[in-house]
């Protein structure tokens, strides 16, 4: 009866074990399917269009690789501009090849918005986010939401990230998640209370500041 029990036991786990291998077979392969889209947009049409509050944007999605050198750098330069202090602030050095490194990575796309008014067209936020896996879950990952002074509190961020979760969605994701430095206040009550990301995990570096690990409420089960 006892080596019966123990024999269960053992089964069980080895059940439990290839339904985490089959859960992690089907997150890779949505992921592959998911990188392989021309344009993840393409489904959301009415979505490229952003026109409220004083704004005429258009947004279009990229791969990094699609980029512009011109337009890379922009964004490089924005994000710097944006987020070299908090970096610092929080314990972590600002290195210049490493963010760059990331933001030209093979498997990084782009949420790109333009501004259209008088002057002409261009770049005034940015979305750099990719399909991947964290902790064997699917998820879309967003590395950088960063906008222009002129464009803030506008209703255009929450646009971008409403388009990631509908990107999610298409893909089969199950979350978009993301981090944010504890020092960066205006963007923990835009995440948090304006997007009603929950906090998941909170992680304390050594000699660091403690920083969240935000996640998006589910996408789908």
């Amino acid at each position: 009866m006892q080596s019966t029990k123990k024999l269960t036991k053992a089964q069980m786990k080895r059940n439990r074990q290839k339904e985490k291998q089959a859960a992690i077979a089907t997150a890779l392969r949505l992921v592959k399917e998911a990188n392989q889209l021309e344009d993840p947009l393409d489904s959301f049409v009415p979505f490229r269009r952003y026109e409220r509050n004083g704004l005429r944007v258009t947004i279009e999605c990229k791969r990094g690789s699609n980029l512009s050198p011109v337009l890379l750098r922009w964004a490089f330069e924005l994000t710097k501009s944006n987020m070299q202090n908090l970096y610092e602030q929080s314990g972590w050095r600002w290195r210049d090849r490493e963010k760059r490194g990331e933001m030209e990575d093979g498997l990084a796309w782009y949420l790109v918005a333009c501004l259209h008014n008088d002057e002409g067209s261009y770049p005034v936020a940015f979305v750099h986010f990719r399909y991947d896996l964290d902790n064997d879950v699917e998820v879309v990952y967003c590395y950088e939401i960063q906008l222009e002074r002129t464009v803030r509190r506008k209703g255009l961020g929450k646009m971008l990230m409403q388009i990631l979760e509908l990107l999610a969605f298409k893909s089969q994701m199950k979350k978009v998640v993301l981090t944010v430095f504890n020092c960066n206040r205006s963007a923990k009550q835009f995440f948090m209370e304006n997007m009603k990301l929950a906090v998941r995990d909170v992680r304390v570096e050594k000699r660091f500041t403690k920083w969240d690990f935000l996640c998006a409420i589910k996408v789908r089960n």
